[in-house]
């Protein structure tokens, strides 16, 4: 039976960054294994597809204490404003770089970088062992350690088992942790734009009727979309052709970037808000979308879950000899509730008060983006969500 510290289920963006952050922050000192259903192909891996993700200002300053950022950084984008509208109102607020005297509000990076990354940086830690293609199995827990047995058979012994393993995690579900759901009755179209202006660094959120439209910059002047519509109307758009698509895309987005020319291969899910309660359990901790699966109205989830992730890689550090007693897992619940019910609750409330036509929401809402981009002090909530400057 293989012993280690930590078994990591799960090697997507939060588990891979965890065994990272883990290593780093113990200077090698702790033994970690990352079980991965997925072979190593991040052009097929499900957790390191061709989607592109919004890394906010405080997820950088995270990845930096990793000593991670510095091999990302050549392959991220940056975003130096974003403009916030109302499709067809008023309403609208932006945000710049240069006013609050930093580099870039957050980085736009392909999942696809990002695995490839971070996979050469695992072969070359002594103290990560990556076991692919395999998945756990079943948990065995007792009061000193867990018995984590895969698929394959293989048994390992850890002090502390972690769910990375996404929304509908089976380590979660084999250990009887709830899954909460709500579904927001939208499915999100994504693909890679381009337009017949540059970018220049811009990102675009604009609230349509249907859901919001978010468009990011990223590297060789493309654009990665999200856009947010009913479930009988996604089926449609990705059956439509090029021409066709960027037609409807253009009517609900403007001209603000001038003609959009070229749209690559589209894609389609549907969006439910997924979260745990509880984030914890005896030797078990929950981290990323197993902890939490967001609307990306906003851009929070992924960000929340790499928040997580710092969180839970800090309190081990106060326990290196036993990661998962129970002061360490009880002091990363609780430094986590108050950031989760936030961020949960602000992205929800912002889903049902965007994605809607109703008189008195619209004018409410328009209202409140004129007032935030005219009186600074009501953005300071906003800011601070969208650059990730929030306790933890």
């Amino acid at each position: 039976m293989k012993q280690f510290d930590v078994v990591i289920a799960g090697g997507a963006m939060a588990g891979m960054t965890l065994a990272l952050a883990l290593d780093t922050l113990s200077n090698g000192k702790l033994r970690v294994a990352v079980v991965e259903p997925f072979p190593v192909d991040h052009q097929a891996h499900p957790g390191f597809d061709s989607r592109s993700i919004a890394l906010s200002f405080g997820t950088v300053q995270i990845l930096r204490q990793f000593g991670l950022w510095h091999d990302i950084e050549p392959v991220a984008t940056a975003i130096k404003h974003i403009h916030v509208s109302d499709r067809s109102h008023a309403g609208m607020t932006e945000i710049d770089h240069r006013e609050l005297g930093i580099q870039a509000l957050g980085y736009v990076v392909e999942l696809a970088d990002v695995g490839r990354i971070y996979h050469d940086k695992v072969l070359h830690s002594p103290q990560i062992e990556l076991i692919t293609p395999d998945a756990v199995a079943q948990v065995e827990r007792t009061q000193d350690h867990n018995i984590v047995t895969l698929q394959s058979g293989v048994a390992l012994q850890c002090q502390l088992l972690v769910a990375a393993d996404g929304a509908i995690s089976s380590c979660c579900e084999q250990l009887g942790i709830a899954l909460r759901e709500h579904d927001f009755n939208q499915v999100a179209v994504i693909a890679n734009i381009r337009t017949e202006m540059p970018h220049q660094g811009q990102a675009f959120e604009r609230f349509t009727q249907q859901g919001p439209v978010a468009l990011l910059p990223m590297s060789d002047g493309r654009m990665s979309l999200v856009w947010c519509v009913r479930p009988e109307v996604a089926q449609h758009m990705t059956e439509l052709d090029d021409c066709a698509f960027l037609a409807q895309l253009q009517q609900q987005f403007g001209w603000r970037l001038g003609k959009l020319t070229h749209v690559g291969a589209r894609a389609s899910y549907p969006l439910l808000l997924r979260y745990r309660e509880q984030n914890t359990s005896h030797r078990f901790a929950i981290v990323g979308n197993a902890a939490q699966t967001l609307h990306p109205i906003a851009g929070q989830g992924f960000n929340l879950g790499i928040r997580d992730v710092a969180s839970l890689a800090e309190e081990l550090m106060h326990s290196l000899d036993d990661v998962g007693q129970y002061s360490v897992l009880s002091a990363f619940k609780q430094r986590r509730e108050a950031d989760r019910t936030h961020t949960i609750s602000l992205t929800s409330s912002l889903v049902h008060l965007f994605s809607n036509d109703y008189l008195t929401l619209r004018v409410g809402r328009n209202i409140g983006l004129a007032l935030m981009d005219n009186i600074p002090p009501l953005k300071t909530p906003l800011l601070q969500r969208t650059l990730g400057l929030v306790a933890r």
